[in-house]
């Protein structure tokens, strides 16, 4: 499948386990929206990635990318995600919008 390169980042860094990659493939000022809370900046969501990692130990393989209907930056990921949580492995949407060749937001929906 062909990710645009910053959702290919996500992907990668969130399968290594990898926070800080993580949050490298964000704008300085981006947000993720998960599990109800809302995460601010590169080093919110490094710690969220962190913390997701070593809650979770979760990784991800794509299965699905459609644009955004309306965005021209807009991307829903659709992912079979296994780890450490009851019902995995399980199939979540990821919602990035793009900016700059970064994520601006990004939003984990089941």
């Amino acid at each position: 499948m062909n990710l645009p390169s910053a959702i290919s980042t996500y992907v990668e860094a969130t399968n290594a386990q990898d926070a800080q990659r993580v949050a490298a493939a964000f704008l300085p000022d981006a947000t993720v929206h998960d599990e109800g809370h809302l995460r601010r900046g590169r080093a919110d969501i490094a710690a969220w990635a962190e913390d997701t990692a070593r809650q979770y130990g979760s990784t991800m393989v794509p299965i699905g990318l459609d644009r955004i209907d309306g965005k021209d930056d807009g991307y829903a990921l659709r992912a079979e995600v296994s780890g450490n949580f009851p019902g995995s492995p399980i199939t979540l949407a990821f919602h990035f919008a793009l900016q700059s060749n970064s994520i601006a937001s990004l939003e984990i929906k089941p």
